[in-house]
């Protein structure tokens, strides 16, 4: 093939191929070990100076400086790869541990499984390491240090925390650790040249991207001008939804009605680090069962309540999720669910008790639990008696001296926590979004809709028409709800978490589908085909997501996940993935259309134009995501590229998505079935970064 004898050509490949088997190399030996044998070796060096060399001649050769933008893109990637040859070279990092009221001035760096100390110019003094907790529990909020710099006569007080640095003469230290002797561990980093100069180039980086798409010249303004046909991005896609015979009313187990239920629910308890409604624990708990929120019309705080108060009713229950895991011979997870039924049970798990000690640190406690010496009768009395008199007006059949005590233990926690619960407008926020749970039919029926709309449009392609009214108004409507649905569960769990839902895998393919329906909702006015290729990927998007289990538990972020950039980053990237995955289903209508109108090469080339004109802010989008992680990355940890797994895929991706877009270097991405082709196995980058490195690869960027 023509375009792989071009140097840049078997160069970026080599790049691609040395930094994949980099991720396996990790994988198998660990991340020290690549970094020693793979990412910091001289024929990896070698080959990004190469690159670099490569590009300026590029540059030379086709007199660059004639575009002001192209030629600010390439300069700043010389000068990102100058700044890391400059970190590389210059840059030190390491760890120093302060004990209280000890000056210390020494820290070690370890490399290449060596370790050597230096000295600072300067040192440290300890007065004291605090945890600071979320109010009420005893999760970790922040970590913080408070210390002195003696630097010759002169004495300075300083504070440092997650995300709130200490920089002192070109040296920045982070908070990374502590132990329970009170001792405060801090990564230093020392790099005054490649941090300076790396930011100077992401700064002209994103300058030229944002010129990119002003350039009057520019290949995407004429792509924009050129593509006023309607553009084709489609899915062939066959799904078999078997149909379920809704479970028979017979024989159910006995629970509390609705009302007793919800009243239980509306109580708060300590459940994974932090105080929440009851009907959050139950929830996670039915769905950890069940694979549903629900069970044969239930809520899931009455499968809770059913298994607390109706113990026998619900033991002779089949449990779908424990027999399919025996039957997959999966002993220990089957196991981990009846831990979890046993914890319930012997009210381990309930956790609704709240007590304030002498100096007002709360702490939740369930029946069973070693109460302190020191609490009032009145206290152990209730907290020892309130569950055994739920069970006696249970027996009785007295559910409205039930509901009286449920509210009334309710206020009990609002007094003796302190008030250290969710305020109301969080707490009420997770109420509802607990109530939002939904199975996979929504994506099935997303799905069943964008195969549907497929159907048409490529009826009505063949007509040379729209498609049909009634269709596009349904998918539309459809298309817009859905919409409004999930950024709705994105603002109720941004509400009832307290921080931006990002960091997960769940709200991560939550944000994804959001900017798909947003990106076809707006694509679709000047695309027709945008509407079916939208509900088919939100629908795929959404059954992934539903796949990997439940909505997993609204839970307190670590305080190094608290940024604003890792917001940023996160949203930017997915809009980019969204785009990419476009363009993949682009390429593959393109290859539909080519099988069944082998004529039809016209059409081949407007979808080449509109995936082109999609790719742009993709890889822009996806440049700017990357170089925005790796600023959060050096605020955060000192370092802003580790050569994570999924660092490095990112990075390849980008790498392979920049091809197409020198088409006039690579001619063969001028043909459209060429480069339709290359888009679909493109893509496959996108699903290892996303998946792979998540399932196989590992790493410090992987989602649990």
């Amino acid at each position: 093939m023509k375009h792989l004898r071009h140097p840049l050509s078997l160069l970026i490949l080599a790049l691609i191929a040395s930094m994949a088997a980099g991720t396996v190399v990790e994988m198998r030996h660990g991340n020290d070990y690549a970094l020693s044998h793979v990412y910091g070796s001289w024929w990896f060096v070698a080959l990004w100076a190469l690159l670099a060399l490569g590009i300026i001649v590029m540059m030379i050769t086709r007199k660059s400086w004639k575009r002001p933008v192209v030629c600010a893109l390439h300069t700043s990637i010389l000068v990102i790869l100058l700044g890391a040859l400059l970190t590389m070279t210059t840059g030190q990092h390491g760890e120093m541990t302060l004990k209280p009221s000890v000056a210390t001035n020494q820290f070690t760096i370890e490399k290449h499984g060596s370790s050597r100390t230096e000295t600072l110019p300067f040192s440290l003094t300890l007065d004291r390491f605090e945890v600071e907790t979320y109010p009420g529990t005893h999760t970790p909020m922040d970590f913080v240090s408070y210390l002195q710099i003696h630097d010759g006569g002169t004495t300075t007080d300083a504070k440092i925390s997650m995300n709130n640095i200490l920089k002192y003469r070109h040296y920045r230290f982070y908070q990374s650790d502590y132990d329970e002797e009170g001792n405060s561990v801090l990564s230093v980093a020392h790099d005054p040249w490649g941090v300076g100069v790396t930011y100077t180039g992401y700064i002209l980086l994103f300058i030229a991207l944002i010129g990119m798409f002003f350039e009057k010249n520019g290949q995407f303004r004429t792509l924009l001008r050129k593509a006023s046909a309607p553009a084709a991005v489609l899915f062939a896609l066959f799904l078999t939804v078997g149909a379920s015979l809704p479970a028979s009313a017979a024989n159910k187990p006995r629970t509390l009605s609705k009302e007793s239920a919800d009243k239980m629910g509306q109580m708060y308890v300590m459940y994974k680090g932090r105080v929440c409604p009851l009907q959050t624990l139950a929830k996670d708990f039915t769905t950890k069962l069940y694979g549903n929120a629900h069970y044969r019309g239930y809520t899931p705080e009455q499968v809770f309540s059913g298994w607390l108060f109706y113990t026998s009713d619900w033991q002779n229950e089949p449990i779908p999720r424990i027999e399919r895991d025996l039957k997959r011979g999966k002993q220990r997870e089957a196991e981990e669910k009846r831990q979890i039924i046993n914890m319930v049970l012997n009210s381990q798990l309930l956790k609704i008790y709240p007590h304030a000690d002498s100096s007002q640190q709360v702490t939740w406690y369930s029946q069973n639990d070693q109460l302190p010496l020191e609490i009032p009768d009145d206290e152990y009395l209730f907290i020892r008696k309130q569950m055994s008199l739920c069970k006696e007006y249970v027996v009785l059949g007295d559910f409205a001296a039930l509901n009286e005590l449920f509210e009334k233990t309710k206020i009990y926690q609002e007094k003796y926590s302190l008030g250290q619960v969710q305020p109301k407008v969080q707490y009420r926020a997770e109420r509802l979004y607990n109530r939002l749970s939904v199975g996979r039919w929504l994506a099935m029926v997303t799905i069943t809709l964008g195969l549907i709309c497929f159907a048409a449009a490529l009826v009505c392609l063949g007509k040379g028409r729209k498609l049909y009214k009634p269709v596009r108004t349904v998918a539309v409507v459809w298309m817009s709800l859905l919409c409004v649905f999930l950024a709705l569960v994105f603002i109720l769990r941004w509400i009832a978490g307290g921080h931006v839902p990002m960091a997960g895998s769940f709200d991560s393919m939550n944000l994804l589908a959001l900017n798909i329906c947003i990106i076809t909702l707006i694509m679709m006015q000047k695309y027709e085909m945008a509407l079916p290729a939208g509900l088919l990927m939100t629908g795929i998007v959404l059954l992934v997501q539903m796949m990997g289990g439940s909505n997993p538990p609204i839970t307190h972020l670590m305080p190094v996940l608290s940024s604003p950039l890792l917001s940023l980053h996160v949203t930017v990237i997915m809009i980019a993935y969204a785009l990419l995955f476009f363009i993949m289903l682009n390429g593959i209508s393109a290859l539909i259309v080519r099988v069944t109108q082998p004529t039809n090469t016209q059409f081949l080339e407007r979808l080449r134009d509109i995936s082109m004109i999609m790719l742009y802010p993709a890889v822009a989008l996806l440049a700017a995501g990357i170089f925005i992680g790796a600023v959060w990355a050096n605020i955060s940890w000192g370092n802003y590229w580790s050569w994570d797994p999924k660092e490095v895929w990112a990075l390849i991706t980008l790498l392979v998505y920049i091809a197409p877009l020198h088409s006039t270097l690579w001619k063969s991405f001028q043909k459209p079935l060429f480069f339709h082709l290359y888009c679909i196995l493109a893509f496959l980058s996108v699903l290892i970064t996303y998946f792979g490195v998540n399932m196989l690869l590992g790493g410090m960027h992987s989602y649990a």
